[in-house]
């Protein structure tokens, strides 16, 4: 589940469909810096800091989620709040912007999204500002417990449609905070250029080439719309088989909307693609650059060229497929 969620058997696990991890723009890049960039935070961190920094929570119990994430590490709070805290540089950011644009956007949506309580500081050893939220019950978005796959595609358009048109004025421009989401393709061009040749014989190096080359061709050419940044199984909460909520927001940005679009690829497929697709007023270059975002997270993953969990190694091919259409490997 989700670092919001009602159990914490899967808290924060998420499928290849998060494209969060970008190249380390700063910090953990090489095994040499993340034992200086990465400080111990367990329980006793936890607790100690809560109970300085927020002495009405001090007696409630803290416990580990049993599944933490990438950039964040999560800890319940008592029953009914989530502790999280940024793992690297890379991700502290993250912090503050969800606490001055959350509030914001969260009457403009129709859906629940996390509810930012408190803000700690750095103290005890660590480094960053971290924060307490709201929790959130819901069931992370596994194909297993969606009972009607294209209705949740088509609760999902009608929230980044409404996202989109939420007055972006002064709203945080694509760069390292999010890792260039909304953003130019042209940042991760090297990079997947490199994956594609590091996969040839293992892929369609010239489909996913031709993929590639056909989304850096078209731009955004309206004015910048919120986006997500990060949407992703992971990140959507079910209920009842139907979706619920929408969570983690630290990729939040204004810019191009493609980014947004690669769960269609990850999650969704056949009719409930194009549910997703028939109900977004984007056009036909939106979507070829959707299909390279997608591309190129599940290359860099297939290729070994970043640091990712578990849960995303192993889905790389899959989306690769649904990428290419099941294009086969070349000759």
């Amino acid at each position: 589940m989700s670092f919001m969620c009602a159990s914490d058997s899967r808290i924060t696990e998420k499928s290849l469909g998060s494209i969060s991890k970008g190249p380390r723009v700063s910090s953990i890049g090489t095994t040499d810096k993340m034992d200086v960039e990465q400080p111990v935070i367990d329980d006793t961190l936890v607790r100690r800091m809560v109970a300085a920094r927020f002495p009405q929570w001090a007696d409630l119990p803290v416990r580990s989620a049993a599944v933490g994430g990438w950039d964040n590490k999560t800890f319940h709070l008592g029953e009914h709040m989530i502790v999280r805290l940024p793992s690297a540089a890379d991700y502290s950011a993250q912090v503050e912007k969800e606490h001055r644009w959350l509030p914001k956007l969260a009457p403009l949506l129709p859906l629940p999204i996390p509810t930012p309580l408190a803000m700690g500081e750095p103290a005890g050893g660590y480094p960053w500002r971290w924060s307490i939220y709201r929790w959130i019950e819901g069931d992370t978005a596994a194909p297993e417990r969606i009972a009607d796959l294209s209705d949740l595609a088509a609760s999902l358009a009608q929230f980044l449609i409404a996202l989109q048109r939420i007055d972006p004025t002064d709203g945080p421009r694509p760069g390292p905070h999010n890792f260039w989401r909304g953003g130019s393709l042209t940042t991760y061009d090297a990079e997947t250029r490199r994956a594609i040749a590091l996969l040839k014989g293992k892929i369609n190096a010239k489909a996913a080439t031709g993929v590639w080359e056909a989304a850096l061709k078209t731009t955004w050419d309206r004015p910048p719309v919120w986006i997500h940044g990060d949407v992703s199984a992971g990140n959507l909460l079910v209920k009842e088989g139907r979706l619920s909520s929408v969570i983690d927001f630290g990729m939040l940005g204004v810019g191009d909307p493609a980014c947004d679009l690669s769960i269609a690829w990850t999650l969704f497929n056949g009719a409930s693609r194009k549910a997703f697709r028939a109900m977004l007023p984007l056009d036909a270059g939106t979507w070829a650059r959707g299909r390279a975002w997608t591309l190129w997270k599940a290359l860099i993953v297939a290729a070994g060229l970043t640091e990712t969990n578990v849960v995303e190694s192993a889905q790389p091919w899959r989306v690769i497929d649904e990428v290419l259409e099941g294009r086969n490997i070349d000759a």
